[in-house]
């Protein structure tokens, strides 16, 4: 009996299949490339800030000295649709006139901080370390409403 070939078509099917895989892969790996989306750029920002463009961020400082006045301007903000991201004491007291201070972007937030507290000066002051739209200073002006109390 004479015995047989294994050496030729056999050992191509293994090939041809691994060779199919392969160029499978790098197609799935090319259109992944291609078709993945862009990150978004905000104007004025020197990197991409996650979330929606009109959703403004705010941080509330008290400076005033008087207790609890951060955190019912805080419930004023955010009862007007801004984002209050954090709450607290300035590293000055006695300040006597709020300051609203716009870190990016342009003045919207600080315009409309400024009609919900009914004082403020509006000034530009980048500082992207702080990750917030506006920071607002609180001064002796500010009176809370009468409603909200600490």
């Amino acid at each position: 009996m004479a015995a047989a070939r294994t050496d030729g078509p056999v050992l191509e099917q293994p090939v041809r299949r691994l060779a199919l895989i392969g160029a499978g892969v790098l197609l799935l790996a090319l259109l992944a490339l291609l078709y993945r989306p862009a990150p978004r750029q905000l104007p004025d920002h020197a990197f991409a800030i996650p979330g929606e463009p009109d959703r403004l961020t705010v941080e509330v400082l008290n400076g005033s000295g008087r207790a609890g006045v951060a955190r019912t301007a805080t419930r004023v903000l955010r009862r007007g649709g801004l984002d209050v991201m954090f709450f607290g004491n300035a590293e000055a007291s006695g300040v006597t006139t709020t300051r609203l201070l716009v870190r990016r972007g342009d003045s919207t937030a600080a315009r409309r901080a400024a009609r919900l507290l009914g004082v403020g000066t509006t000034e530009w002051d980048p500082d992207s370390t702080r990750r917030v739209d506006l920071t607002v200073i609180l001064g002796g002006d500010y009176a809370p409403p009468e409603e909200l109390h600490p």
